[in-house]
C-alpha cells in the first residue's frame, strides 16, 4: 500500500515531522509512506490563466497516486497553521486530489492537549465542498509532551503511545481497503472466468485441471515466460511421499511437527490424500505408480534405499514410501504429466505466461474475493472470478526483503525457480489472510545449506555427489575465518543434527571453501580424467595466495583465525578425532605448506514453506481463523510443514491440496457478483509456445523431438549427409537457465564431433543431455528412413 504523509508546517524543527518519519519506518512492512514537505508552496492567489505552480502540481500527483494520506497537524493559535491551510486551498481550487481520498490525522504538541483543536479544525476543512476528503473517524492520535516522547534515534519511547498509534494505523489501513473496495462494483472487467488460478507449478496445474474437470472455465496465470513455467515442481526430484498405514502416517507427521502442532483437520486431509497416492496416480494421471520401496531393484536408474523416511527414528516412519512416475527421478517426469493435463484441457483452460498478479479485488462488506488485477504486456487487466481464486504462487525465496524479514538472510541463492518472488504473500496480506510457517524453509546445495556463489538472478548448483568437496585437505569457513559445521555431515534437506535439533547451518555473509595445493591437484586430476568437473566454472572462480595470511586478506577474514583453523584441523587429523565438529578423521588430510585456494560459497534455498494458512478444504483463512470467501490455496505458498520436512511432501501437497482447491473453487457460489464480461478467448501462451510451426528445413535437414527434457519437449534440427552428422541445432527447449543451457550448448557440438549420440551427459543436466540425444536419434531415424 502506498501512502503520502504531509508535514503540516514549514518550521525547520517540528515534532510532527519526527512523528511522520517514525511512522514511515515503523510501518514499513505494511505500507510505503512518502513523507512530503510543503515548504515550497507559494501563497495561494487565484493564478492568472489558470496555471498551477509546479510544487503544487507535484503534491497533487503524489496524492492521486497514493492509496491514502496522513497529515501531521501542528496546532497554532487553536487552529491549523496557515501553511497547511494554504496547500489545501491550492488543492481545492482547480485540482481536487483529496476527493474521496482516505485521510488520517495525527498531531503532536508540547502541552497535554495534543493538537485537539487543530485536528477538529482540519476535519471541518477537509469536509468542505471542493476538498471532499474522507477522514478516518475516531482514532484521534494526539501526542502531548512531544519534547520528551522521542529518543535520540527518533523512536517513540512511550509503550502506550506506540500501541495506540499501531491501533490507529491498522484501523486506517482497514478504512482504506473498505473505501477502495466500495468502488469495486464499478470495475471495468477485462475478462470473466469461473476460476482464476495464480501460479503454474504442480499445485496450480493440478488446481486448474480439477477446476476444469468440474466444469469451470479457468484462467491459469504465471509470472514466468514460456519454457520456464513449472515453479519448483519442475526442479524437484519427482518423488511423491506416500504411506499405506494412515495411523502410522499420523504418528509420523505429528512427530515431525513436534513440539508444534498442525490443525488436526488440515493435517488429516493431507494424510488421507497421501495414503491414496497410488490410486490418485492411476485414476488422475493414467499411470501405475512405481513404489520406491517395493519396485526398485539393484541396477535400476534409481538406487535402492534401505530406509524411505527422512527421519527413520520417529514413530510410524516405517510406512513411508515414494511414488515415482517411472524408474527414474530428477527428470521432471511428474511435472510434464501435470503440464500435459493442462494442455489437454485447452478448450477450458487459458494460460497466461509472463503475467504477474498485482492485487485481489475483495468486496468490502462480504469480503468475497471477486477477481484479480494482472499485469500483462505492460497493461493492467481486471479479471473477474465468478466462483473462486486459487493462490498457488510458490514461496518468497527470490524476494530479499522477505527473506531478510522472515529467514534472517540478506540473500538466499535459489536452487529452483527464479520466479517465486513472494507475490502470493503480498496479495494475501492485502485481503487479511493469516500467515503461518513463515520461518520454515528447505535447502540442499553442494554441502549442507550452501552452494557456489553465483551472480544476481542466477540459480545455484545442487551437486550431491562430489566427494572432493568434503574429503581431504578442505573445509568451509564462516565470516570470521573459522569452521562452523561438519563438512561430511549427512543432511536432511540442508538440515544437520545440532545439539538434538535438525537445523540448517547458521547464516554467514560470505562462506568459503578453503583448501591446499594437494587438494587442488586432486581437482586437476579429476578434470584431466573426466574432461570436466561437476561445476564447470570451478577452476576459473578460485582465489589463490601463497600463504594463509595472504589468502585471509583476499577473503577479508582475520588472518590469525584462518591460520589457527588450519592448525586445529591438522591437529585433529593427527589426533584421529575432530574435536570441534566430529568429522570423520578418515575424510581429513592435513594441510600442506601451500599455496592455498578458496572458492566463494553462499547460503542456498530449495523452497520456503510460509504463506497464508489453509484449512482442510484448501480455503484460506483470515486472522480470525475464518475462511476468506472464494479464496483457496495450494502448494508451497502456505505449505503444511510445521517443523521438520519429509522429502516428497511438497509434491504430495501440490497434488492433494491442488485437487481440493480446484474442485472447491469451481463449485457454484450463490454470493457471486454478476458481470457481463466474457472469457478472454484466443489467448493461450502454452498452446502457442508448443507449436513447432514455422521451423524451416533445408535439404538434408530433419526434425527430431524428445519429451525427456527437464521442462518438456526438446526439438532439434539435424543436418545429416553422407552418413555424417554435420550440424545439430536445438530449435525448441524448456531447459533450466543454468546447467541445462550448458547441455543445450555443448551436447550438440560433441555429437557432431563424435558423429554419434554416444557422448557423456553434462553433470547436473542428465535429463537435458538425454533429451537432446534422444531428439537427435529421432531425427537420424527419419533421415535414414528417407535413404
Amino acid at each position: 500500500m502506498k501512502l503520502i504523509a504531509l508535514v503540516g508546517t514549514t518550521a525547520k524543527q517540528s515534532y510532527n515531522r519526527e512523528l511522520l518519519a517514525y511512522m514511515q519506518h515503523h510501518f514499513q512492512d505494511q505500507a510505503t509512506i512518502d513523507v512530503t514537505e510543503i515548504t515550497a508552496i507559494p501563497l495561494f492567489n487565484e493564478p492568472e490563466g489558470g496555471s498551477t505552480p509546479a510544487a503544487v502540481q507535484a503534491i497533487n500527483d503524489q496524492i492521486l497516486a497514493a492509496d491514502g494520506v496522513i497529515i501531521g497537524v501542528p496546532e497554532y493559535d487553536h487552529a491549523v497553521p496557515a501553511a497547511l491551510k494554504n496547500i489545501i486551498e491550492w488543492l481545492s481550487y482547480q485540482l481536487h486530489p483529496f476527493a474521496n481520498k482516505p485521510v488520517m490525522l495525527v498531531g503532536t504538541s508540547l502541552g497535554v492537549q495534543g493538537t485537539c483543536r487543530a485536528q477538529s479544525d482540519l476535519r471541518t476543512i477537509l469536509n468542505a465542498p471542493g476538498v471532499d476528503a474522507i477522514v478516518l473517524p475516531g482514532n484521534e492520535y494526539m501526542l502531548g509532551g512531544a519534547q520528551t516522547a522521542f529518543d535520540h534515534h527518533g523512536a517513540l519511547t512511550q509503550t502506550g503511545s506506540v500501541k495506540f498509534l499501531d491501533d490507529c494505523f491498522n484501523h486506517f489501513i482497514k478504512f482504506i481497503k473498505t473505501l477502495n473496495g466500495a468502488t469495486q462494483t464499478n470495475i471495468a472487467w477485462d475478462g470473466n472466468y469461473d476460476v482464476v488460478v495464480l501460479g503454474f507449478g504442480g499445485a496450480g496445474a493440478t488446481a486448474a485441471r480439477f477446476a476444469a474437470d468440474s466444469g469451470a472455465t479457468v484462467l491459469l496465470v504465471d509470472a514466468a515466460p514460456f519454457g520456464h513455467e513449472g515453479g519448483n515442481t519442475r526442479y524437484s526430484a519427482q518423488h511423491v511421499v506416500m504411506g499405506d498405514d494412515y495411523t502410522k502416517l499420523q504418528a509420523y507427521y505429528q512427530a515431525l511437527a513436534a513440539p508444534f502442532a498442525t490443525p488436526e483437520k488440515t493435517l488429516n486431509a493431507y494424510l488421507a490424500g497421501m495414503s491414496q497416492i497410488p490410486t490418485y496416480f492411476e485414476k488422475y494421471l493414467g499411470i501405475n505408480a512405481v513404489s520406491w520401496k517395493h519396485d526398485i531393484k539393484p541396477g535400476d536408474a534409481v538406487a535402492v534405499k534401505p530406509k524411505m523416511a527422512e527421519y527413520p527414528e520417529l514413530p510410524g516412519s516405517d510406512t513411508i514410501d515414494f511414488a515415482l512416475v517411472h524408474k527414474r527421478d530428477k527428470d521432471a517426469a511428474l511435472w510434464k504429466l501435470l503440464r500435459q493435463k493442462v494442455l489437454d484441457r485447452s478448450t477450458q483452460i487459458d494460460v497466461w505466461l509472463n503475467s504477474r498478479a498485482q492485487h485481489l479485488y475483495q468486496d468490502p462488506v462480504s469480503h468475497v474475493i471477486e477477481g484479480v488485477q494482472i499485469e500483462r504486456d505492460h497493461q493492467l487487466l481486471n479479471i473477474h472470478a465468478k466462483n473462486g481464486v486459487v493462490l498457488a504462487m510458490g514461496g518468497f525465496e527470490n524476494n530479499p526483503a522477505l527473506t531478510q524479514t522472515y529467514l534472517h538472510a540478506k540473500k538466499l541463492t535459489p536452487l529452483g525457480t527464479l520466479y517465486n518472488r513472494g507475490d502470493g504473500i503480498r496479495i494475501a496480506q492485502e485481503v487479511g489472510a493469516k500467515m503461518w510457517h513463515m520461518t520454515n524453509y528447505e535447502s540442499h546445495g553442494i554441502l549442507p545449506g550452501i552452494t557456489f556463489k553465483e551472480g544476481p538472478n542466477e540459480r545455484g548448483r545442487q551437486i550431491e555427489q562430489w566427494p572432493l568437496l568434503k574429503q581431504g585437505s578442505i573445509f568451509v569457513i564462516a565470516d570470521d575465518g573459522t569452521r562452523y559445521f561438519r563438512e561430511d555431515a549427512k543432511h536432511r534437506h540442508g538440515h544437520i543434527s545440532a545439539h538434538g535439533s535438525w537445523l540448517i547451518p547458521m547464516m554467514n555473509q560470505h562462506p568459503y571453501l578453503v583448501f591446499d595445493q594437494a587438494q587442488y591437484d586432486d581437482f586437476q586430476s579429476q578434470l584431466a580424467a573426466k574432461g570436466r568437473l561437476p561445476y564447470p566454472d570451478f577452476m576459473t572462480k578460485l582465489i589463490s595466495a601463497p600463504t594463509l595470511p595472504a589468502l585471509a586478506d583476499k577473503l577479508h577474514v582475520p588472518s590469525d583465525h584462518l591460520v589457527q583453523t588450519v592448525a586445529d584441523f591438522n591437529h585433529f587429523k593427527a589426533a584421529g578425532r575432530d574435536y570441534a565438529f566430529g568429522r570423520d578423521p578418515e575424510s581429513m588430510r592435513a594441510f600442506d605448506d601451500g599455496p592455498y585456494y578458496a572458492i566463494a560459497a553462499t547460503n542456498d534455498v530449495l523452497n520456503t514453506q510460509g504463506g497464508p494458512e489453509r484449512n482442510q478444504d484448501a480455503q484460506l483463512l483470515d486472522t480470525n481463523d475464518q475462511p476468506i470467501p472464494h479464496l483457496f490455496g495450494a502448494g508451497e505458498l502456505g505449505g503444511i510443514v510445521t517443523n521438520c520436512y519429509q522429502g516428497g511432501g511438497n509434491l504430495a501437497e501440490c497434488l492433494i491440496f491442488g485437487k481440493l482447491a480446484g474442485e472447491n473453487a469451481a463449485k457454484a457460489k450463490t454470493d457471486s457478483q454478476l458481470v457481463t464480461a466474457n472469457r478472454a478467448n484466443g489467448i493461450n501462451d502454452l498452446v502457442d509456445g508448443e507449436s513447432a510451426a514455422g521451423i524451416k528445413l533445408a535439404p538434408n535437414q530433419y526434425l527430431g523431438s524428445s519429451n525427456a527434457g527437464l521442462g518438456g519437449k526438446v526439438l532439434v534440427r539435424v543436418t545429416y549427409q553422407n552418413q555424417a552428422i554435420q550440424n545439430v541445432e536445438v530449435v525448441q527447449h524448456h531447459e533450466s537457465e543454468d546447467v541445462g543451457l550448458v547441455a543445450v550448448d555443448q551436447i550438440p557440438k560433441e555429437i557432431v564431433q563424435a558423429n554419434s549420440t554416444d557422448v557423456d551427459a553434462i553433470s547436473g543436466a542428465s535429463a537435458s543431455s538425454r533429451a537432446i540425444k534422444e531428439a537427435v536419434n529421432d531425427a537420424l531415424q527419419r533421415a535414414k528412413a528417407t535413404v
